[in-house]
């Protein structure tokens, strides 16, 4: 007979595990750049826009998998129950013990191993790791709550008899959620292209942090934002589905992003057509590319709203 303190043991399973991964790959890098300021090496002679440039990537690839790991745990509990998942012997221990070997093989083996071919800080390496990342939250997640298949299932999801209060995620929740996969995919995708972003020779040195720290949290304001409006008032349902807020905050951004390429080719179309001088096509360009920021911002949040509307419309 499974207790109640087991059950309530069994829904703090998401926080746990996201802030297990948060801990794991706070010790990988400790470990690593302890090891490399320890032994004088060159990376320790880095300026300070490299290390904020080093310290944004960090946080965001932190964000995704604690926002990954918390959405498989919450997805076993809707599927499973609590009461099914409070059956699993050391679930958050096995949990940090995958992620730690996967992460470990990702820094130490493969990484290296981009390095050597001179892919690690090419668009591909970096798609590559991000692949890792998110791989690694999987399985790490499946090896964990892999026994509950033993388990006998439980016979409904009922949230109010089985959680605890304060158990059930509201509405901010799920837009947290939106928008932290939404803003470290965005930075991700930025570092892939290039990884520094050149931010220090933008600003001429000059404040080089608002380049890393500004950037991503305007866009998880926006993100939240939009996941907030496409809610819409009233009570989220106990079932939040977790991968339904991860998918329409992909969708959204794959939106986002081609609605403004689309814009931005039939602007370049018209900006080039011949002029008299040209300079007046340097202002075109300088117009347009002044244009798409706003525009950039508008349509996130937009975009945000209609997607998770849409896919969370049969369940509000």
């Amino acid at each position: 007979m499974t207790s109640p303190a087991s059950i309530a043991h069994a829904w703090r399973l998401p926080r746990d595990f996201a802030l297990i991964t948060v801990a794991v790959e706070a010790a990988i890098v400790g470990v690593r750049f302890g090891r490399q300021l320890w032994s004088g090496s060159e990376d320790s002679g880095y300026g300070l826009d490299v290390w904020l440039g080093m310290a944004a990537n960090l946080a965001m690839a932190w964000v995704l998998s604690a926002a990954l790991a918390w959405s498989h745990a919450r997805q076993a509990l809707e599927v499973r129950g609590a009461a099914r998942l409070a059956q699993l012997r050391g679930p958050r221990v096995r949990h940090a013990g995958a992620y730690l070997i996967v992460r470990v093989l990702d820094y130490f083996v493969l990484s290296p191993w981009l390095y050597g071919l001179e892919l690690l800080y090419m668009p591909g390496g970096r798609l590559v790791q991000l692949a890792m990342l998110v791989l690694g939250v999987w399985l790490a997640t499946w090896v964990a709550l892999r026994q509950g298949a033993r388990a006998p299932a439980a016979s409904s999801f009922d949230a109010d008899a089985e959680a605890p209060p304060g158990a059930s995620p509201g509405r901010a929740t799920v837009a947290l959620l939106i928008a932290a996969v939404s803003a470290s995919i965005q930075v991700w995708c930025v570092m892939a292209v290039d990884p520094w972003n050149e931010v220090e020779r933008i600003l001429n040195r000059v404040l080089p942090f608002l380049g890393w720290i500004a950037p991503p949290l305007v866009l998880f304001a926006l993100a939240f934002w939009g996941g907030w409006l496409g809610l819409g008032p009233g009570p989220v349902p106990a079932r939040i589905r977790p991968f339904r807020a991860v998918a329409a905050s992909v969708l959204a951004l794959v939106l986002v992003v081609a609605s403004c390429a689309a814009i931005f080719l039939v602007g370049l179309a018209l900006v080039l057509v011949p002029s008299s001088t040209s300079m007046a096509g340097l202002g075109g360009l300088i117009v347009l590319a002044a244009a798409l920021v706003p525009l950039y911002f508008a349509l996130t949040v937009l975009l945000t709203r209609t997607v998770t509307r849409r896919l969370y419309r049969p369940y509000l």
